[in-house]
C-alpha cells in the first residue's frame, strides 16, 4: 500500500470513528460545549482531554463508568493510578462516611494521620518519617525544596528526558512553560554511562537527583543497573537521591524501590494512598525529615491547611491497612503481568505491531514498526512525522476500544483496578485483536512510512 493510501484509508477509518463515537455520545458533547463557556477546555484537568471531546462520567461502580448517555465501560485508566481501589469499595466508603460524620475541617491533629504515617513507613523500610502533602505534584515540590534548603550552594537539580513528575515537573519533549524555574540538569532516562559522566561532572553543583523508577509517560521501566548507579554516585557525591514512587508505589506491597531492592534518600507518594481522595505526601531518611519537626533547632516551615485532612486520612488508613494487603498487592500486580503477557504474545504469533511495556498493574501500549526494537525507549519521538502518525493511530485505537467498551488513556496508558478479572483482560485481548483485524493494512503503512522519514 503507498503512503498516500495508507494515510487516506487511516484518515477515512479515523473519521467513521469520530462520527460514531459523536452520534453514541451527544450528551457528553452538550456538556462540553457548556463547560467550556466557563472553564478552558472544557474542564480544569489537561490530562483528562482528548478529541473530539473528553467523556462525561456521571456513575462508577467496581471498575465499571456509566457515562452520561448511560454507556458503559470498563474502566482501564483507574484515574491514573489514583483508583486502584475501584469506584465504591465498601470499607473506603464507610471510613469516608465515618470520619465526615464526625466532623470535617477540625484545624489539629486527628486520629488517622499518626496510624496512615505508620502503615506506609512499615511497608517502605526507606522511610523513617513522613509528611503529608495535597498531591504527587506537590510532594514533589516539597522533597525537591528540601535537597535545596540542605544545601544552598548547590542549586542544579538532575531531572530524566520523558519525565513527569507533576503539572509544574513536566520533562517529555524538554522543560514544560509552567516548570517551577529551578536550575534543571536534564539526563537520558536507562542511559547508564552517559548519565554517570553527566552526574560526576556536576556534582559539586547538584543539590539533589530526582528519578521515577518507572517513567510514567509509555511506562517504561527503569533497569536495576541504571537505577542502582545512581543510588552508588549519588551516595558517592553526597547527593540526595529522591524516587518519585507517586505512580509506583503500588507495584509491590513496598513500591518499586523494594521490588529492586534499593533504598533513596527521600521517597515521594500520591495517588492511590489517599484511598480515592487527594493525598501526596514525601519522606525518607531521620536527619533529612527531622528538620520538619517544630522543635528542632533550625527547623523548616512546611504549612498546609488540608495535609491531613480527615477525608484522605480515614480513606488512605482504611485502603492501605484493610483493602490492598501484601497478598493483593501481589495478585492485582500478577494480573497486570497477565494482561501485558497476553497482549504482546497475541502481537508477536499474528505480526500486530504494538507492544505492551510496564510492570505490574501499569501498563504502556506502544504502535511501533517492524524496524523497532524499544518503545519510546529513549523517552522521545524521533519525528514530527512519526509523532503525527502515532497520534492517529492512537487516536484511532482509542476511539475504537471505547466503542468496544473499555476506557483507559488516549496515549495508551492503563492502570488496573483490584476489582478486575482475568475474564476483563481476556475480553480487552480480544478487543485489541479484532481491532488489528479491521485496521492492520492502515496501521502497517503508516507505521512503515513514518519510520523512514
Amino acid at each position: 500500500m503507498t503512503a498516500a493510501r495508507s494515510q487516506g484509508t487511516l484518515a477515512a477509518a479515523l473519521d467513521h470513528a469520530m462520527q460514531r463515537y459523536c452520534d453514541r455520545h451527544p450528551r457528553s458533547a452538550e456538556r462540553q460545549a457548556h463547560a467550556a463557556k466557563d472553564l478552558p477546555g472544557g474542564s480544569t484537568r489537561s490530562a483528562i482531554y482528548y478529541t473530539p471531546f473528553p467523556l462525561t462520567w456521571v456513575e462508577g461502580r467496581g471498575n465499571r463508568l456509566i457515562d452520561l448517555d448511560g454507556n458503559e465501560c470498563l474502566d482501564f485508566l483507574g484515574e491514573y493510578s489514583a483508583g486502584l481501589y475501584g469506584h465504591s469499595n465498601e470499607i473506603i466508603r464507610a471510613a469516608i462516611a465515618k470520619a465526615a460524620n464526625a466532623g470535617l475541617a477540625l484545624g489539629g491533629p486527628n486520629i488517622y494521620e499518626g496510624p496512615l504515617a505508620a502503615a506506609i513507613r512499615e511497608r517502605f523500610p526507606s522511610v523513617d518519617l513522613i509528611r503529608f502533602t495535597n498531591s504527587g505534584t506537590e510532594a514533589n515540590l516539597m522533597a525537591l525544596v528540601t535537597v535545596r534548603a540542605l544545601n544552598p550552594s548547590r542549586t542544579r537539580i538532575m531531572v530524566f528526558d520523558g519525565g513527569y513528575h507533576g503539572g509544574v515537573f513536566h520533562f517529555r519533549h524538554g522543560c514544560s512553560a509552567l516548570n517551577v524555574p529551578f536550575d534543571w540538569l536534564i539526563a537520558e532516562y536507562n542511559d547508564i554511562e552517559g548519565t554517570r559522566r553527566l552526574l560526576n561532572a556536576n556534582a559539586s553543583s547538584l543539590c539533589g537527583v530526582i528519578v521515577e523508577p518507572m517513567l510514567g509517560g509509555g511506562c517504561i521501566p527503569g533497569t536495576r543497573a541504571f537505577l542502582g548507579m545512581l543510588r552508588e554516585e549519588c551516595s558517592a557525591n553526597a547527593v540526595p537521591l529522591i524516587f518519585d514512587e507517586v505512580m509506583t508505589s503500588r507495584l509491590s506491597p513496598s513500591g518499586l524501590q523494594g521490588l529492586l531492592g534499593l533504598r533513596p534518600d527521600l521517597t515521594t507518594f500520591g495517588k492511590y494512598l489517599g484511598g480515592g481522595a487527594s493525598f501526596g505526601a514525601f519522606g525518607g531518611r531521620r536527619e533529612i525529615m527531622e528538620r520538619f519537626d517544630p522543635g528542632h533547632a533550625s527547623a523548616f516551615q512546611h504549612a498546609g491547611t488540608f495535609n491531613n485532612n480527615v477525608i484522605s486520612m480515614a480513606a488512605g488508613l482504611a485502603g492501605l491497612t484493610q483493602v490492598y494487603s501484601f497478598d493483593e498487592a501481589k495478585r492485582i500486580n500478577a494480573l497486570g503481568d497477565y494482561l501485558r503477557s497476553a497482549i504482546n504474545t497475541i502481537a508477536a504469533e499474528r505480526e500486530l505491531l504494538i507492544r505492551a511495556t510496564g510492570v505490574g498493574s501499569l501498563i504502556g501500549l506502544h504502535f511501533q514498526s517492524l524496524h523497532q526494537t524499544t518503545a519510546r525507549e529513549d523517552g522521545r519521538l524521533k519525528s514530527q512525522v512519526r509523532e503525527d502518525a502515532l497520534l492517529q493511530l492512537e487516536t484511532l485505537f482509542h476511539l475504537e476500544m471505547i466503542d468496544h467498551g473499555f476506557f483507559f488513556g488516549r496515549r495508551g496508558y492503563i492502570s488496573l483496578s483490584l476489582p478486575t478479572t482475568t475474564s476483563d483482560c481476556d475480553s480487552f485481548v480480544a478487543a485489541v485483536s479484532s481491532f488489528f483485524e479491521e485496521h492492520k493494512p492502515s496501521v502497517e503503512a503508516t507505521l512503515h512510512h513514518s519510520q523512514f522519514v
